[in-house]
C-alpha cells in the first residue's frame, strides 16, 4: 500500500495515466469501435458479405489482388530506383551528386494526386471521352494500359514513393565505413565479390524498410487509384472502401477497413520478422568516411540516368501542371493560354462560369482550413508525441513504456482511409451526452493527430534522446518540478527536432487525401478533397492550379523543416 502511495505521489505517474488515456481515445477505442460496429446485430452479416457471398468477388477478393499487385509493384520498383539513386548519391564519383540527392527528396513532399494528374495531362486518351491528353491532342496513339488501370497507378506511386527508399538506403550506405571496403580490396577481393558480401548486406534491412514503407503507403493509396484506375473500374480495397460508406453501406465498408488494416499488418510483420536476429553491423569503434567508387566510362551514363530519373519526378510534373493551369482548353495548346483559371471572374463561357481558384470564396475557405488543419494537428500531436516520448524516457515501468510505445506505433499500421473509417464509426454517432464528431472540423483534428502520432512520437523520442538525463538529474536534485524541468531545460534543448517534426506533420496534412476524405463535408471544406472533386466533375484546369498551391506549400514547409531540424544528411557532409 505504502508502494502504491508513493508511485501515485510521482507527476510522472499521473502524466503517464493521462497519456495512456488519451492514446486509448486516439487509437484504441475507434479500432475497438470499428470491429464493434461490424459484429452488432444489424451489422453481423457483413463479413459473409465481403468474404463468402456473390458479391464477395467484386466486394473483395478482386480488389484484394489489385492492391497487392500494385502495392508489391511500388514496393519493389521504388526501392529499386531508390537504392540505385542512394548508391549513385552516397557511394559513386558521379558529378552533381548533391543536387541529385536534394531532387530526389521533393517527390515525397508532393501530393500523390499531383503526380497523377501530371500523367493524365500528357497520357489520357479518348477512350472515357472528354479532352484528351498532351500526347493524344498530338496524334500519338496512347494505349489504355498507359492511360488507365494497374500500370500508370504503379508507376505515379513509385515516383512518389521512390523517395522514401532513396532516403533509408542512403542512410544506410552512408554508415558504411570505408576501412571496411578497403580491408576486403586488399585481400584480393573483387568489386562484385565486395558488393555481394559488404554492401549489399550491410544495406539489406534498409532496402527492405524501404520496401516496407513503400508497399504500406502504396496499398492505403486512395487519390491515384481513384484518379487513374476508377474511371475504367479498376478498383482497390482503398477505392471500394471508399465507395462502400460514401453510398451508405457503412457496415461493409467497415469489413474491409479492418481487411485493409490486417493485410498491411501482416506484411509488415513478415518483412521485420525476416531480419529478426541477424546481424548486419558495419559501424565499428572507429570513423570512416564511405569509400568512393570510381565509376571510370560509367559516370556520364550514371549522371544521365540519374538526372532523368529526378526530372522526371520532380521537374516535369511541376512543369505540366503549371502549363496545364494556363490552357484556356484542357490539354490543348492551340486553343491559347489565360489565366483565368488561377484570377478570373465568373465567366458562364470558360468552365461553366467557375472562378479563378485565388478569387473563388469556397476555395479560398478551403485553403484557410487546410493550413488551420495542418497547423492544428501538427501542434496537437507535437506535443502529444513530445509529452508520450518525455513519459517513455522517464517511466520505471517497462511495461507502461511499451504499452504507450505500442500504442503510439499503431496508427503507422493502419491505411488512412481506414482510419478515417475507423473515426467515423466510433464518433460519428453520439455517446453518451458527447455530440456527434461527424461534418466538423474537431473530427478533422482529432483524426489527424492520431494519424501523425507515429511521427511525432518518434521525432520527440530522438529529440530528447540527445539531451543527456544528467542535466534533467541536476534539476531534479536543485528541487525543480517536472514542469519546469522540462520547460527550462528538455523544451529549449530538444526544440529544433520537435518543432522540425512538427512542420513536417504539417505537411502530411495539408497534401494528405486518403485519411480526410471520408471525414470531410461540404461544411469542412480542405483544398486536396476540392482538388478530387473538381478533377471528378472533368474541371482538369482548376484541380491542377490548386494542387499546385499545395505543392508548394508542401515543399516550402519541408525544406523550412529541414532548416528547423539542423539536419545535415550523409551525403552533403564536408
Amino acid at each position: 500500500m505504502r508502494r502504491l502511495s508513493t508511485i501515485f505521489a510521482r507527476p510522472i505517474t499521473w502524466i503517464a495515466l493521462l497519456v495512456a488515456a488519451v492514446l486509448v481515445v486516439l487509437v484504441a477505442a475507434p479500432l475497438a469501435g470499428l470491429v464493434a460496429a461490424t459484429v452488432r446485430e444489424d451489422g453481423g452479416g457483413s463479413w459473409a458479405d465481403v468474404l463468402a457471398s456473390s458479391l464477395s468477388q467484386n466486394l473483395f477478393w478482386q480488389p484484394l489482388g489489385n492492391s497487392l499487385l500494385v502495392a508489391i509493384g511500388t514496393g519493389l520498383i521504388s526501392t529499386l530506383l531508390g537504392g540505385f539513386l542512394a548508391w549513385v548519391v552516397v557511394m559513386s564519383d558521379v558529378p552533381g551528386r548533391r543536387i541529385i540527392g536534394v531532387l530526389a527528396t521533393i517527390p515525397f513532399a508532393l501530393p500523390s494526386f499531383a503526380i497523377a494528374l501530371a500523367w493524365e495531362s500528357v497520357f489520357r486518351n479518348d477512350r472515357l471521352g472528354g479532352n484528351p491528353g498532351l500526347l493524344a491532342s498530338l496524334g500519338v496513339a496512347v494505349p489504355d494500359a498507359l492511360s488507365w488501370g494497374a500500370l500508370p497507378v504503379t508507376l505515379t506511386l513509385v515516383a512518389h514513393y521512390y523517395s522514401l527508399s532513396f532516403v533509408v538506403v542512403a542512410a544506410a550506405l552512408a554508415g558504411i565505413g570505408g576501412d571496411l571496403i578497403a580491408a576486403a580490396e586488399l585481400t584480393g577481393a573483387s568489386r562484385a565479390r565486395v558488393a555481394a558480401r559488404i554492401a549489399l548486406p550491410a544495406v539489406a534491412p534498409a532496402l527492405l524498410s524501404g520496401f516496407l514503407l513503400a508497399f504500406a503507403e502504396g496499398i492505403s493509396n486512395f487519390a491515384v487509384p481513384a484518379l487513374l484506375g476508377l474511371p475504367v473500374r479498376f478498383q482497390t480495397l482503398s477505392t471500394r472502401l471508399y465507395g462502400a460508406i460514401s453510398t451508405g453501406d457503412t457496415e461493409r465498408g467497415y469489413v474491409l477497413a479492418i481487411l485493409l488494416v490486417l493485410v498491411a499488418a501482416v506484411v509488415l510483420y513478415l518483412g521485420n520478422r525476416a531480419t529478426r536476429g541477424r546481424s548486419f553491423a558495419v559501424i565499428t569503434g572507429k570513423a570512416s568516411r564511405a569509400r568512393t567508387v570510381r565509376t571510370g566510362p560509367w559516370r556520364w551514363p550514371l549522371l544521365a540516368a540519374s538526372l532523368a530519373l529526378v526530372t522526371a519526378t520532380t521537374i516535369i510534373p511541376g512543369l505540366v501542371l503549371a502549363v496545364s493551369t494556363l490552357l484556356r482548353r484542357t490539354n490543348d495548346l492551340d486553343g491559347g493560354f489565360t489565366l483565368h483559371f488561377w484570377i478570373g471572374a465568373s465567366d458562364p463561357s470558360i468552365a461553366q462560369g467557375f472562378r479563378g481558384v485565388l478569387s473563388d470564396p469556397v476555395l479560398l475557405q478551403a485553403g484557410m482550413g487546410t493550413i488551420a488543419l495542418g497547423a492544428s494537428v501538427a501542434l496537437c500531436a507535437g506535443a502529444l508525441g513530445l509529452v508520450a516520448a518525455y513519459v517513455v524516457r522517464r517511466v520505471r515501468s517497462n511495461v507502461v513504456g511499451a504499452g504507450i510505445g505500442f500504442l503510439a506505433y499503431v496508427p503507422f499500421l493502419i491505411p488512412g482511409i481506414a482510419l478515417g473509417a475507423a473515426f467515423i464509426a466510433q464518433f460519428g454517432a453520439p455517446i453518451g451526452p458527447l455530440p456527434s464528431l461527424y461534418g466538423t472540423f474537431a473530427i478533422l483534428v482529432v483524426a489527424g493527430t492520431a494519424a501523425s502520432l507515429p511521427f511525432a512520437f518518434q521525432t520527440s523520442r530522438s529529440a530528447l534522446g540527445q539531451v543527456s538525463n544528467e542535466l534533467e538529474e541536476a534539476a531534479l536534485v536543485a528541487g525543480a518540478g517536472t514542469g519546469r524541468r522540462i520547460g527550462r531545460i528538455l523544451l529549449p534543448l530538444s526544440a529544433r527536432g520537435v518543432t522540425g517534426g512538427a512542420m513536417l506533420v504539417f505537411v502530411t496534412m495539408v497534401r494528405d487525401l486518403s485519411l480526410v476524405v471520408l471525414l470531410v463535408t461540404p461544411a469542412t471544406p480542405l483544398l486536396a478533397v476540392q482538388t478530387f472533386r473538381y478533377t471528378s466533375e472533368g474541371f482538369t484546369q482548376h484541380a491542377n492550379a490548386i494542387t499546385l498551391v499545395i505543392a508548394a506549400v508542401s515543399v516550402a514547409a519541408t525544406l523550412l523543416a529541414r532548416r528547423l531540424q539542423g539536419a545535415r544528411r550523409p551525403w552533403t557532409e564536408s
